[in-house]
């Protein structure tokens, strides 16, 4: 075999692991960028050092060890990933503001593409889903970098103790004792609010409240968006640390400080396991509709419990295949077809 066939082979060997391993670094970091330069730093270092890799485990198993590595490394900065509601309380909407926070403050949003491998086993699907989940991925970021290792190795990866404790460098007991502790902190979390329960794929219930959302979105009508979000309903927009609990307070602020979102358009996409959508408002200047956010909603007992609105359009629209404008000729001809 030529050098050039062999490394060609190495590369497509190394490739086929990138949708899991950014899974893994993401749910590590809480990061969709820092996840991606971990997992091209994780594949590089494989690449240089693979001549002394001695087969003694899976080519999988080492590309963790390495990746685990990678993100310890990034973690020893010390700082968590956030939602709004994570640092603050929630803000009446009479005393609002729109204060921003540095983007390594925020929990980002992830497309499900690039973090969840294909697979026909649908219990195996839920589970991936469900493990980046926005509420389950703040819960992490509250793990020590070690422990959050452990949990999502066992738990989401379905890792045996004995190869955990082998990657890490430690012993089984360890790795057990740390996966007691993670679960008794998730635990802790799971009892200070409803997680999302949404269905895989979604059920006729849930998609009809979709279809009710986009249609009260879209028209801006807060009456029936208010039919549609729980009493204790939350809307979060990075990266301004406000965040409004309820509906009087969500759609008080949408039709005031928000007011400009009056007239937008939604676009489905697959964001975190959950429902979401790309945000276009009106642009008065260049007309049609300019990207404006990824919403990212929390559906839970037939209504919304949550509304995630990620601002940073210049990162999030790329990331996600996004174009940044919708032309209203367009939108028009495809709302009348």
């Amino acid at each position: 075999m030529s050098d050039s066939t062999a490394t060609t082979d190495l590369d497509v060997a190394l490739e086929k692991h990138r949708v899991e391993l950014t899974g893994y670094c993401y749910r590590m970091l809480g990061s969709s960028f820092e996840a991606e330069d971990a997992v091209q730093d994780t594949l590089v270092r494989a690449w240089r050092s693979y001549e002394k890799f001695e087969g003694r485990s899976s080519l999988r198993s080492w590309l963790y060890r390495i990746a685990t590595n990678v993100c310890l490394d990034m973690l020893k900065a010390g700082s968590k990933r956030a939602r709004p509601m994570d640092l603050t309380d929630a803000t009446p909407l009479a005393q609002a503001a729109l204060a921003p926070r540095p983007d390594n403050t925020w929990l980002e949003p992830m497309p499900d593409a690039r973090v969840l491998p294909g697979t026909d086993d649908p219990a195996e699907a839920a589970v991936a889903k469900e493990s980046v989940r926005l509420a389950f991925m703040a819960a992490l970021q509250q793990l020590p970098p070690k422990q959050r290792a452990v949990l999502i190795l066992r738990e989401v990866l379905a890792w045996r103790a004995s190869e955990v404790a082998e990657l890490l460098g430690t012993t089984v007991a360890s790795v057990n004792s740390a996966l007691q502790r993670a679960r008794a902190t998730l635990a802790e979390r799971a009892d200070q609010g409803a997680e999302a329960a949404v269905s895989d794929p979604l059920d006729e219930e849930q998609q009809r409240l979709l279809e009710r959302y986009v249609k009260a979105f879209e028209g801006y009508d807060m009456t029936a968006l208010t039919a549609l979000l729980h009493e204790d309903a939350v809307m979060t927009m990075p990266p301004f640390d406000l965040w409004l609990r309820g509906p009087a307070d969500m759609t008080g602020f949408m039709t005031t400080l928000g007011s400009a979102c009056a007239g937008s358009r939604l676009r489905p996409v697959e964001a975190n396991g959950l429902p979401a959508f790309a945000h276009y408002k009106p642009d008065p200047e260049k007309g049609g509709f300019s990207a404006w956010a990824v919403q990212v909603l929390e559906v839970s007992e037939g209504g919304i419990s949550g509304l995630h609105c990620f601002l940073d359009t210049a990162r999030w629209f790329p990331l996600f295949g996004l174009p940044l404008q919708l032309e209203a000729e367009a939108d028009e001809v495809e709302e009348g077809a």
